[in-house]
């Protein structure tokens, strides 16, 4: 694969995490306890002096981030992934499963992509 290739591909990934940050930043925030983890935002309401409809409600929002939570982080875990893999030149485009290189169409779908078309469906080890 040529720079101009990974360059543009590069820019593809810069461009997806950073709108990443912003949508998971409206449904979560870093963990303090774990700076490479995000964490549904908890509701702002005091729980003590809340009616047990708005308790409710602050729970049915906090288990619906977490569910839109969770496939943005692994998505961007995955960005994060393949944009130190070609900070560092190590091995970005190679499948993971067979250590070929990985077609540029699918790189063009997804740049993140870990696997070639033949192993597509199956995880990387």
């Amino acid at each position: 694969m040529n720079t101009e290739h990974i360059t543009k591909l590069k820019t593809k990934l810069e461009e997806e995490k950073a709108l990443l940050e912003t949508e998971l930043k409206t449904v979560g925030r870093i963990n303090p306890d774990n700076p490479k983890d995000w964490q549904p935002t908890p509701g702002n309401q005091d729980v003590l002096k809340a009616d047990d409809h708005e308790v409710g409600d602050m729970l049915d929002v906090y288990e619906e981030n977490t569910a839109i939570l969770k496939p943005l982080e692994t998505r961007y875990n995955e960005i994060k992934k393949a944009l130190k893999k070609i900070a560092e030149g190590t091995g970005y485009g190679v499948c993971e499963i067979c250590g070929k290189e990985i077609e540029m169409d699918r790189l063009e779908a997804n740049p993140a992509a870990t696997t070639c078309k033949e192993h597509m469906n199956q995880p990387a080890e």
